[in-house]
This record gives C-alpha cells, sequence and structure tokens, in this order.
C-alpha cells in the first residue's frame, strides 16, 4: 500500500494507506453532525483555565501544548449537579500528563464532587479507572452520562455516597486527538494519577487522601497507577482495589490466531491500535488483513466495544490479521513488557476482586497475577466472588470495595449493602 503518513499520538507516522483517508472521511461527516458539547452548560469556570470545548467528540487540546507538569489543568467545565451519579457536582476536564516516553500530552476525563460541604479533611478522592469502551472519541466515558455503561455510573455514585469525590480520566488518546494507547500501563497509570491532581485545582475541598480503582482495562491501570503515585509528592496514596485486572497480555493474539477464541477479536485488534501508538515498527497496513483494515474506520473514528464486536461476526482471525509467527511472538512480548501488570512490585495495600465465571479476565489468570505481585512482596489481597462474571461481580462485590478503602484510611463504611449489577 502507498504509505501516507498517519500521524499517531505522538506525532510520529505510520502508513496507512488510503485508510487514512477513510478513516479522515468518517471523522469530518462525525465532526458535522454530532454536538460540540454535551447538553449541560457549563455553569462556571476555574478561573485560570478556559472551559472545555469538544467538537465531533474529541476534546479541543492547545497546539502546540503549552509545557506543564503532571496534572496541571489545561481546561475544566461545571456541569452542574448530576442527577445519576448521586447528585455530584460534575466537572468535565483537560489536564497534562506524560506518556511511556516521559512526553507530555493532554488527557480529558471528569470529575464528581459529593454534594454539600466537605468533611473536616475535605472529600477523599478515588481514581476511576474505567474499563474498555472502545477506541474512537466518542467511546470516552467523561462524555457520556453514564460513564460509558450503566455498572459504572452504579459504581462512580456508590463511591460518592460514601462520601468519596471520584476523579476518572478517559486515558490517552480517548477523547483527545491521536490513538489511545490501549493497555499501555504506564500511560494509563500515569493519567489515573494525574487526573487527581488536577481536581484538586478545580476543588479545593478535596482531600489529599486518594485512592485507586478500576475494572478490567482500568485494574490494570490501578496497579500501574500505584507505582506511579510518587508523581504527585503532596498526595496520598493509601489503597486500591483492582476488579478483574486485564492481564496476560502476551497470550491475547495467540489465543485468537491459534485457538479460536473470536470473542476476543477486538481486543486483538485494539491491542495492536495500542501498541501502534507507542512503537512507530507496529504498522496496521501489513499486520492487518483485509477484514481487520476496512474495520478501522469503525473502530477508531466511528464505533465503540459493542459495534466492533458486532462487525467481526462470521469473520475469521486469519481474514482480520495477517500475521506470522515470529510476528505474533514479537508482538506478544511487546504487549506484555507495556501492559502486564505483574512485572513489578505494585505499593501499597491492594484488593483483587475477581468473578469466579469471568470469561474475559479468566480467574486463573488473576490467581496467576496475585501470585506473581506476592512473590515479589507485594501486599496484595484477593477475593472471589463464586458464580459471578466479568461484569456481574462490580455490585455485589461493592461493600467490599468501600469497606477495604474504610480500612485503609478512608470514609467510614456504614451501612452498606450489595447490589446486583445494572448490566449495560
Amino acid at each position: 500500500m502507498s504509505g501516507v503518513p498517519v500521524p499517531t499520538r505522538r506525532g510520529r507516522a505510520t502508513g496507512a494507506g488510503t485508510l487514512v483517508v477513510l478513516v479522515a472521511l468518517v471523522a469530518l461527516v462525525l465532526a458535522g453532525c454530532t454536538p460540540a458539547t454535551p447538553a449541560a452548560a457549563p455553569r462556571r469556570g476555574v478561573p485560570s483555565v478556559p472551559a472545555v470545548a469538544i467538537s465531533g467528540y474529541t476534546y479541543h487540546v492547545p497546539d502546540p501544548l503549552p509545557p506543564g507538569p503532571p496534572g496541571r489543568l489545561l481546561a475544566a467545565s461545571d456541569l452542574g449537579p448530576d442527577p445519576e451519579i448521586a447528585g455530584a457536582e460534575r466537572w468535565e476536564l483537560l489536564y497534562h500528563s506524560t506518556d511511556v516516553d516521559g512526553q507530555d500530552i493532554a488527557v480529558s476525563g471528569a470529575l464528581f464532587v459529593p454534594p454539600g460541604p466537605p468533611p473536616p479533611g475535605g472529600w477523599p478522592v478515588v481514581s476511576w479507572g474505567h474499563g474498555t469502551t472502545g477506541m474512537a472519541d466518542r467511546c470516552a466515558p467523561s462524555e457520556t452520562a453514564n460513564q460509558y455503561y450503566d455498572e459504572y455510573a452504579q459504581e462512580v455514585a456508590s463511591f460518592v455516597r460514601a462520601g468519596y469525590a471520584v476523579a476518572a480520566t478517559d486515558y490517552p488518546g480517548l477523547g483527545t486527538p491521536g490513538l489511545h494507547s490501549y493497555l499501555i500501563g504506564v500511560d494509563e497509570g500515569n493519567s489515573m494519577v494525574d487526573v487527581v491532581t488536577a481536581s484538586h485545582t478545580v476543588d479545593p475541598g478535596l482531600s489529599p487522601d486518594w485512592f485507586a480503582v478500576g475494572h478490567s482495562q482500568g485494574g490494570q491501570a490501578v496497579l500501574f497507577a500505584t507505582r506511579a503515585a510518587g508523581r504527585a509528592p503532596s498526595l496520598h496514596l493509601l489503597a486500591s482495589v483492582a476488579v478483574a485486572p486485564a492481564s496476560g497480555l502476551s497470550v491475547i493474539l495467540p489465543a485468537v490466531l491459534y485457538l479460536g477464541d473470536t470473542s476476543d477479536l477486538s481486543y486483538g485488534v485494539y491491542s495492536l491500535i495500542g501498541l501502534s501508538a507507542v512503537d512507530p515498527s507496529v504498522d496496521l497496513d501489513r499486520l492487518l488483513g483485509p477484514a481487520g483494515r476496512v474495520r478501522l474506520p469503525l473502530i477508531l473514528v466511528s464505533g465503540c466495544l459493542a459495534d466492533s464486536d458486532a462487525s467481526f461476526t462470521g469473520v475469521t482471525p486469519s481474514q482480520i490479521f495477517d500475521l506470522t509467527g515470529a510476528q505474533v511472538r514479537s508482538l506478544s512480548a511487546s504487549l506484555s513488557a507495556y501492559g502486564d501488570p505483574d512485572l513489578a512490585p505494585v505499593d501499597g495495600p491492594v484488593l483483587v476482586v475477581q468473578g469466579s465465571t469471568d470469561q474475559d479476565v479468566p480467574p486463573e489468570a488473576t490467581a496467576q497475577v496475585v501470585a506473581h505481585l506476592q512473590a515479589l512482596g507485594s501486599d496484595v489481597t484477593e477475593k472471589v466472588y463464586p458464580g459471578l462474571d466479568h461484569d456481574q461481580v462490580l455490585g455485589p462485590s461493592i461493600c467490599a470495595q468501600l469497606g477495604w478503602l474504610a480500612d485503609h484510611g478512608g470514609r467510614p463504611l456504614g451501612h452498606c449493602v450489595p447490589y446486583s449489577t445494572n448490566l449495560s
């Protein structure tokens, strides 16, 4: 194919040929027909920064990006009380972070502050890491009413009701220009720490004490965030919760290609796209087959996870990928090096929550992660919920999550009733 350069999140170029034209055309169409801002009008802003601006689902990022330390706020808008998130005051944020190469980037996210005056010492903060939503900017949770999934709205609202402010990153490249560096652990972990720093600029009623909590992709991000907590020395990470953390990244491609695990087709393609965002040698034109290349506009611009899953129905892995055995081994090693969360110790006490019937993140894989981290000297505790799958485990485990935070310096637990997860 022709080598039309595709700018990545760091301004690098990869060959993508005519696919770029298709993606660009779809993006232009969407930019012309989607709302420039959410329905709720901003009420007030932070004096030192402009209001958030969004067009075609993409946050406006200054170009060139002005220099700033991790967590410095670039833009913020107050959207007012959010009835879906326990009446919390909801903000949209754009802030500085750094990527795996140490380069300054802009990341979007949201902040939810409980209604009423803060307690003595301020609202403790939960940095929330969401699970996989998709690769397109339209899949950024901060731009949806329910943090993209109803079960995430439930989870975030539960923290707000328990007396926590919730800072929720979108992760790099999801909602901001460029490719989403999917499952690149350092990028995700940094953005989870830096959104807490940015949130303190927005609301002075926040406590310096914070916790990291996430599900699936977000569970993986939590484990990386514990290692990055030192980038915010004025804040105190007290404990973390990783629910069904993504792991075993070295087996994603072999499982799809050799074991016929078609349920992971979207994850396999997403993982290659995420890797291409940080490694210029990962050329999607050369690694994807015809069925994979033709779906890139859907994946990168117009659809989210459910859309890409549906688009792969009836398509074989050999039509989606064009990989030799040597390429599979090399790519798998890179995916593991960038994203497996158990290659180094984690910091602070961590609760790992897992459903016994999880098909997305098998319980055996999570048990292995826990064993590896414990062998490295990490303070990790696992709690398994029998008969619950990847998403179902969120509601029934909420009291264990809140209890873990309470036991490590968070808000008193009080009366807590587990709930059935509102699957969406």
